[in-house]
């Protein structure tokens, strides 16, 4: 009780004329930043902060705190738009936004169910860092090297049978994920990787330029691939009551929004996972559960785990951020050393010594999800108008953004090149019935997992036990990662022998 009455002195801290203001100025551009294609919250986050430098700290973290949260928001757009995301953690947003918005007819419905969900997942993250805050930044610290690598672990074998429809495609695109993850200069012994004689690939293959490729541009091939290109229109008004969900497409998206927002939260904790990681994660655990439609077709629940699971976690990051002065991703980094250039030392004390900080930027959290979630809402009608555009202009301006995109978040024509063969890879793979979303969730997760994995390795002087049963965490994520590769193994002898049959659907 004693945290929410804190937490109400934070909303007075709020309910300022400048505090308010600086919220709201943050949630707008945060939605703008969200969805433009190659800038993303680190970049926002970062341009914005030299602005602040003569401001309050309360109200510079205020508006900066809005602008990360709110950018999770934004990225839905041009995700479920024009299939191509606006931020890295609203790719896994696209496999279902996309469909739905153009196959099904149901754009309005499918960004509705974004800002539903984001605001579920966010609020589900806001509640725990109130409740559990410092409590959840030290369970978090308990996640060494050796427990994060198996924790890592576990989510790349499921990959392949719970994000891709066929698990022999998917561990082949994970492993193709991996080895384009390991291009560039290795950490540990500074030798170069895979990179063929070329400069710019000491430096690794960019995110952001990959992922416009894999997914945007290779739409876009798609589309100038078909014989016949139509004029493509929207079958309903351009309103918000026209996009409202029914009762049973709320129905849909609650279940996975609240599972979402819990494991998103917690993701979100995890010093270097980040919202990127939870948005995949999400996605995910989303495969193990029923769906009334099948994920990747357009599904209300694939939308709503996705967008749950990166709200979440960008909230449940702050929770490290503030109570241990761990940063839990980059943006996090960026607004630690804006702690710092302010004079705050982030730590459990930080509660106790600015309690007008602490508490103020815990609930301009909310505040900045009611006012994206509000600007979300009003702009649908605008949004709902890039599908009326004629395919044939719609190309040339999709591609436009792709190579805008692609150039903005390298500032250089290597992020375009890498763009336009990622693009032509994706297509190939599209072509051919290979989902490309075990390729991107592996190479997200690729270096996190091969850091931790070699720290963990070098601390326990390679003894394999000590790594996997080394601690009572890695003990029960072993055990785990044990029953996903053997469950399918298993399965497949029942159901030979005839001591199992797979229930049918439908």
């Amino acid at each position: 009780m004693e945290n929410f009455a804190m937490l109400f002195h934070g909303f007075g801290v709020v309910f300022t004329p400048t505090n308010i203001g600086a919220c709201l100025l943050g949630s707008i551009l945060g939605l703008i930043v969200g969805a433009m294609p190659g800038i993303g919250s680190l970049a926002g986050v970062a341009l914005l902060l030299p602005l602040t430098y003569k401001f309050d700290p309360t109200t510079a973290i205020i508006m900066l705190g809005a602008l990360y949260y709110s950018n999770m928001y934004g990225g839905a757009f041009s995700a479920i738009l024009l299939n191509i995301p606006g931020d890295s953690p609203a790719v896994m947003t696209a496999v279902d936004g996309y469909p739905m918005a153009t196959v099904k007819k149901r754009p309005g419905q499918a960004l509705m169910t974004a800002n539903a969900s984001s605001c579920i997942g966010g609020i589900i993250g806001m509640l725990i860092l109130v409740i559990l805050g410092p409590a959840l930044a030290e369970i978090g610290l308990k996640f060494g090297y050796a427990e994060m690598m198996v924790l890592l672990l576990v989510a790349m074998t499921s990959i392949g049978w719970l994000v891709g429809g066929n698990p022999v495609q998917g561990v082949l695109l994970t492993f193709i994920g991996i080895l384009v993850a390991s291009i560039g200069m290795d950490v540990q012994t500074g030798s170069p990787r895979y990179d063929f004689g070329n400069i710019y690939l000491l430096g690794g293959v960019e995110f952001i330029p990959f992922v416009i490729g894999t997914v945007g541009f290779a739409q876009l091939m798609q589309l100038m691939d078909e014989k016949d290109i139509k004029v493509k229109s929207v079958d309903m008004k351009l309103t918000i009551r026209g996009s409202m969900l029914t009762a049973h497409d709320y129905k849909r998206l609650l279940g996975p929004s609240v599972r979402a927002g819990l494991m998103g939260t917690f993701v979100g904790v995890l010093p270097g996972a980040g919202a990127t990681s939870a948005a995949f994660l999400g996605y995910a655990m989303q495969k193990a559960f029923k769906s009334e439609e099948p994920l990747g077709t357009g599904a209300i629940e694939g939308i709503a785990a996705s967008e749950s699971a990166n709200n979440a976690a960008a909230a449940g990051s702050f929770a490290p951020l503030l109570a241990l002065g761990i940063p839990g991703s980059g943006t996090g980094a960026v607004l630690l050393g804006g702690l710092m250039m302010w004079g705050l030392n982030p730590g459990p004390l930080l509660f106790t010594n600015d309690p007008d900080f602490a508490w103020g930027l815990i609930a301009s959290l909310f505040v900045s999800n009611i006012f994206a979630l509000a600007i979300s809402l009003g702009v649908i009608p605008m949004l709902l108008r890039i599908l009326q555009v004629p395919i044939k202009l719609l190309i040339p301006v999709v591609m436009v953004v792709c190579f805008v995109g692609a150039y903005a978040s390298t500032y250089s024509m290597f992020g375009v090149m890498i763009m336009l063969i990622a693009g032509v890879c994706g297509y190939v793979f599209d072509k051919n019935g290979y989902s490309t979303a075990p390729m991107l969730l592996a190479f997200v997760l690729a270096p996190l997992l091969e850091d931790n994995m070699r720290k963990a390795f070098i601390r326990t002087a390679g003894d394999i036990s000590d790594v996997f049963f080394g601690s009572a965490i890695a003990t029960v994520l072993t055990l785990v990662l044990i029953f996903i590769c053997a469950f399918p193994v298993v399965r497949t002898i029942l159901i030979k022998t005839g001591k199992y049959t797979p229930k049918k659907k439908g």
